[in-house]
């Protein structure tokens, strides 16, 4: 008789403990799912939730770090609906849903997603952010033309992810590459064909920067001082020539995908080289940044 009353005894303690230990994991999960953070921004400070999940972004760098960081996701405007999220983010970002273009998101997508947060631009949606708001907490950044790390930045704190790691990982590979290779001194364009026109970028341009991180100096050109690129007429496509000159393309392996403004000056281009436009020039963050260093080490490794 004792034994069974222990056993009965035992068996109700474990059980209580059980129900005990399922109300306290319920409470804390709402406790969790409840707390917020206070992220400055663009428009002021916004409560945002301390982990969310459901977020949509608005701009490339914030779909780039938001993927680097582990937090994927639910929906995101692209620079072009025909050609969707940029391959280069890899399987887990090819099922993330659209919600128009970079341009011109559309605000009805957004709100069927049903986000918990929304990170957006000030120069590109000003003029939606209070519909924006109306659906979830938002977050806008001043302007994509800032520096892309302090960008990377406050899309970390929005997300309540430390996003340092990722640009020390980025800075110490630039700096490997650039004392392996020994590119100090060295000059790089990048050049992207465009109509009838080509589009240089300079080192406040976001693959401009990783070249210049990278150890290269971009060719001087007056409008470096406030501009990420200048436009340039094939007749003078010479004023892009440097030691390393990258053209982007959206499809680098064709050769025939080469401008003939580069081809027919083999003098001042004698060894061009085509990159993927889609994370050269649309593929601005931490993930981007890594794909530009593979490409620029693989490019440097050639004989």
């Amino acid at each position: 008789m004792f034994g069974r009353r222990s056993t009965v005894l035992a068996t109700l303690l474990a059980a209580t403990a059980l129900v005990a230990t399922a109300c306290s994991t319920d409470t804390t999960a709402e406790g969790a799912a409840d707390s917020t953070r206070t992220v400055t921004h663009a428009r002021g400070d916004t409560e945002v939730p301390s982990s969310p999940l459901r977020v949509v972004t608005l701009e490339p760098v914030q779909l780039d770090t938001s993927v680097a960081l582990g937090v994927v996701p639910v929906g995101t405007s692209v620079l072009s609906e025909a050609t969707g999220v940029p391959p280069y983010l890899g399987d887990e970002a090819s099922r993330i849903e659209t919600v128009g273009t970079v341009a011109e998101p559309r605000v009805e997508a957004i709100a069927a997603l049903q986000p918990d947060l929304i990170l957006g631009t000030e120069t590109r949606h000003s003029e939606l952010y209070e519909r924006l708001s109306a659906i979830a907490p938002t977050v806008f950044m001043a302007s994509q033309s800032d520096p892309w790390q302090d960008n990377v930045r406050l899309v970390g704190r929005a997300l309540g992810r430390d996003a340092e790691p990722l640009l020390g990982e980025y800075d110490a590979r630039c700096d490997e590459i650039a004392g392996r290779f020994d590119t100090a001194g060295s000059t790089a364009q990048l050049i992207r064909p465009r109509n009838e026109e080509l589009t240089l970028y300079g080192p406040l341009s976001f693959a401009g920067s990783t070249l210049e991180c990278a150890g290269f100096t971009t060719p001087p050109r007056p409008e470096w001082s406030n501009e990420i690129s200048v436009d340039v007429s094939p007749e003078l496509a010479t004023e892009a020539r440097a030691d390393l000159v990258v053209v982007t393309s959206a499809t680098p392996d064709d050769p025939a995908s080469m401008p003939t403004s580069v081809t027919s000056n083999t003098t001042a281009f004698p060894n061009p080289h085509l990159v993927d436009q889609s994370y050269w020039i649309t593929g601005v963050g931490p993930r981007g940044g890594q794909a530009v260093l593979d490409d620029i080490e693989r490019l440097l490794s050639q004989p």
